[in-house]
């Protein structure tokens, strides 16, 4: 990421845009209207022939101009749009579109600005504009125009790759004077480059811009996407500003965690003089987890709150007063109630590595998300996420692991980073216990066991869905987990509110998983990766990183109760394969008269892989997929006649 720098002074400004074509159409080429294929974009779907945005502070708005040709019938997608704002404060001020078909012919769009409300029910408003273009077919050319008035201004984002291959892409920012405040940085293809144009404009002008990589496990694209970030900044370097950004920081912390008569009191009846530092870090733990995380239910309204005497929140001690807040708020509470304990406990806020990772180059503090803590506890330094609902003590959310941002230690804030997590903190066990009958069929109970992150997600799914919403989306996570053939029904969890402890869900399973040849009898061996499509197999090359979120233990237990006069013939054979360092996998099996055990186990100890240890990963998880492959053959004891 390279930064250009200018003169300027601190503005808070924003997004807008203009006219870099002004409500003009173009007329499509015989080669445009007879395409079927784009050499330049193999097996595409659809490309743009071309996308134009424009932002002019002067007019406070923004265009939008796509040409598009739709390749196959999966492209029709493209013909609709969504495009985000601010309801109440943005205002659609015009929208153009047609659909044009191969022969010529042209449908317009006859929709109205009015006409295209938001979504919206009782007590909910999506911030989108979503309209399509009509009458759209294979072969078709879409084109339309989009001019939005923003009540806001920011500085604007070009998101210069698109999911879609590109021909010509200009972006033109009218600043004017504002201009000589602004700075930006890039990441850009090697003969791409921003203009600064005579009387205040920033233009930027592209031929064949590639797709965004699309590759399984790929992590926040921000810091390696084709784009353009302006800013307004006082600073000559980054050093600069990110030293003044964590004074500020600092010194709003400081004043919301600040101790008071109120957590004073709090913490003296919560922990005991001969409570140790991690007896006293959980107990504190335990209380502020009790507390309302309006994220994981919902902000009230300011006529609800008014209605409900509800204070706006201004110091750690509302949250405590009043028994809710928000995740950060929560998360800082925790860290002022510790320090009030007397624990040396530290704030630190970072960017969500769900959805970007942390970029220096860009100054911009707003990169920085949520908030967690950092205690050092009897001689250990221990991160804890108490902003995050049912997280249990000692560990963070995935999407706070190595993640960076601010860290407060003492009276000096500097960037530091969230370590990794380790292979035994997320586990997975799935004990099957499986009774097959002569004609191939399989009835018995599945116990899902998990810790960690994978009983997090599970956990906290429960706070936003109803019981229904869950049930269905547990089984269906599992149906690439069983073979064909076998249907599973989600009973009920184990466990669920007790975060500190393992979570439990409870399936029944049924159906028909053997195929009979003959006196022999076929099973799969491994029960739970019969058809499991392996990632990192199917792939020989690699573009991006690899993140997978967090390392995990997944274990598989099954038991297979045999039918009466069978016998086995051949089980799983032991599999002991490694890629040294960074995972593992181990494969056993045993066999009695009447039943035959197998058992599974394969961890990984990464987060994030660089695309040369592809190479690596590859090469172990095809090894992982061909021992998965393995069956189990029984025979029956006595053949009948004619066999």
């Amino acid at each position: 990421m390279r930064t250009h720098t200018l003169t300027r002074l601190p503005l808070l400004l924003a997004f807008a845009v203009s006219p870099f074509l002004h409500a003009q159409f173009y007329e499509p080429t015989t080669e445009e209207l007879k395409m079927i294929a784009d050499p330049k974009a193999p097996g595409a779907s659809a490309v743009y022939f071309l996308r134009e945005e424009t932002a002019d502070y002067a007019l406070n708005t923004w265009i939008l101009h796509e040409r598009i040709k739709v390749l196959t019938e999966k492209g029709k997608e493209m013909a609709t749009v969504r495009i985000p704002y601010e309801w109440g404060i943005d205002k659609v001020a015009e929208i153009q579109g047609r659909t044009i078909h191969a022969d010529g012919t042209v449908f317009p769009m006859t929709e109205k600005p009015s006409d295209l409300m938001d979504f919206k029910t009782k007590g909910l408003q999506v911030n989108a504009l979503v309209f399509t273009l009509p009458n759209v077919e294979a072969g078709s050319i879409l084109e339309y125009q989009i001019k939005i008035q923003y009540g806001n201004l920011y500085a604007p984002t070009w998101m210069v790759q698109q999911t879609l291959f590109v021909h010509k892409a200009n972006y033109l920012l009218k600043c004017g004077g504002a201009c000589d405040l602004m700075s930006y940085v890039w990441s850009l293809g090697p003969d791409a480059k921003v203009t600064k144009e005579k009387g205040g404009s920033y233009s930027l002008v592209l031929n064949d811009v590639p797709p965004l990589p699309d590759e399984d496990w790929m992590p926040p694209l921000n810091t390696f996407k084709w784009r353009v970030d302006f800013f307004f900044s006082t600073y000559k370097t980054n050093a600069a500003f990110w030293e003044d950004s964590g004074k500020l920081w600092s010194s709003m912390v400081r004043e919301f965690i600040g101790s008071t008569g109120t957590l004073k009191k709090a913490v003296a009846e919560l922990v005991g003089p001969a409570d140790s530092e991690t007896q006293k870090a959980q107990k504190i733990y335990a209380a502020v987890m009790k507390i309302e995380n309006t994220d994981f239910t919902r902000h009230k309204s300011k006529v609800e709150r008014k209605k409900e005497k509800i204070k706006d929140i201004n110091k750690a001690e509302d949250v405590w007063k009043q028994q809710r807040g928000g995740s950060d708020e929560i998360a800082l509470l925790y860290v002022a109630m510790a320090r009030t304990a007397g624990l040396n406990v530290e704030p630190m806020v970072v960017v969500n590595r769900n959805r970007a990772l942390f970029d220096e180059s860009l100054q911009n503090a707003r990169q920085m998300d949520d908030y967690i803590a950092v205690a050092q506890l009897d001689g250990k330094e221990v991160f804890l996420d108490p902003g995050e609902k049912l997280c249990p003590f000692g560990t963070l959310h995935w999407i706070h692991s190595v993640a960076s941002g601010f860290r407060l230690n003492d009276k000096i804030a500097s960037i530091a980073r969230t370590p990794a997590l380790g292979y035994k903190a997320s586990t997975i066990q799935r004990v099957a216990e499986l009774t097959i009958d002569p004609d191939g069929g399989v009835s018995g109970t599945v116990r899902f066991i998990m810790t960690g992150q994978v009983a997090l997600h599970w956990r906290q799914l429960t706070l936003q869905n109803d019981e229904e919403e869950v049930k269905k989306q547990f089984n269906e996570s599992m149906r690439n987990d069983l073979p064909d053939g076998v249907q599973a029904d989600f009973d009920h969890f184990l466990g669920l509110e007790e975060y500190g402890s393992n979570l439990a869900g409870i399936i029944k399973v049924s159906g028909n998983i053997g195929t009979a040849t003959g006196k022999r009898f076929f099973l799969p061996g491994l029960f739970f990766e019969a058809k499991t499509k392996h990632p990192f197999v199917a792939q020989d090359k690699r573009t991006t990183p690899i993140d997978v979120h967090y390392p995990k233990t997944e274990e598989d237990d099954v038991t297979y109760h045999l039918p009466a006069g069978y016998a086995v013939e051949s089980a799983p054979q032991a599999t002991d394969a490694s890629w040294p360092g960074h995972a593992v996998l181990k494969i056993t099996s045993k066999a009695s008269p009447d039943a035959v055990n197998v058992v599974r186990t394969l961890l990984y100890n990464y987060t994030v892989l660089q695309p040369a240890d592809y190479s690596s990963l590859h090469d172990f998880y095809q090894k992982v997929a061909a021992a998965d492959q393995q069956q189990l053959v029984l025979t029956r004891a006595t053949a009948t006649k004619g066999n």
